[in-house]
């Protein structure tokens, strides 16, 4: 449910999913290796990170590593992991710091062990959080999650008997890596692209999309709100009909 935030004068959508694009080529433009536009790029993310708990937003959602970006080179991959390395030492000080229940999604197939222990320790630390619940999409894509629930209600249909015909989309949801977070309300694609790219596939069912014209090192508050205002003159009817 969208929350008004009367300084702004704006419906403030209750979960927004982003898109981090654009880090290589704006390293790129600036005649500098992809992985300088990288560490940009995750400052970035933790401003608008706390731009977003400011505003009112109640989960933020970004894509940081998909599931195909092992193909990348090694040398991007590698400094990837660093930079993730580096984020994840600071991370509980920080989150319990403001409040924010920090959750990790995707695939654990893949990471280090280091970083699994990390961010098992960031989860649970950080679980009884009651403010801005942000989740990081890492080594995740959107048909493995859905491919991952399945496996993992068709065992509890055989461990616990549950019942197919019981089973409903509220059900199902609960096995997806987001839980009981909400549907996607708002979702932003930086760099202009206009793709989903296997990103939050369920969850994005009625969102909104907006693309914006920046590369994402260039994304701040202002363009935030930017997005939240074109949110703001969406007719979203879920499939109905308005009524005149």
């Amino acid at each position: 449910m969208d929350i008004y935030n009367e300084s702004l004068g704006l419906n403030i959508p209750c979960h927004v999913g982003i898109i981090l694009d654009g880090n290589g080529r704006w390293a790129q433009k600036k005649h500098m290796p992809r992985n300088y536009g990288h560490i940009k790029g995750c400052k970035v993310m933790e401003k608008i990170r706390d731009d977003a708990d400011e505003i009112g937003i109640k989960y933020l959602t970004v894509y940081v590593f998909s599931t195909e970006n092992w193909s990348r080179s090694q040398v991007e991959v590698d400094g990837l992991m660093r930079l993730l390395r580096n984020y994840l030492k600071t991370c509980i000080k920080r989150a319990n710091k403001d409040n924010m229940k920090v959750v990790v999604l995707g695939s654990r197939d893949r990471l280090d062990d280091d970083i699994l222990t990390k961010i098992s320790e960031l989860e649970e630390a950080t679980k009884n959080n009651t403010g801005l619940t942000f989740q990081i999409a890492l080594n995740y894509g959107g048909r493995d999650e859905i491919i991952r629930a399945v496996r993992k209600l068709v065992k509890d249909v055989v461990d616990k008997g549950i019942e197919p015909d019981s089973i409903s989309e509220k059900m199902f949801s609960k096995y997806l890596d987001t839980g009981d977070a909400p549907d996607i309300d708002l979702l932003i694609r930086t760099s202009g692209e206009k793709r989903l790219s296997n990103f939050l596939l369920w969850q994005n069912a009625y969102a909104e999309f907006d693309f914006p014209e920046v590369l994402w090192p260039d994304f701040n508050k202002s363009r935030l709100i930017e997005s939240i205002e074109r949110y703001n003159k969406r007719d979203r009817r879920f499939g109905g009909v308005k009524e005149e």
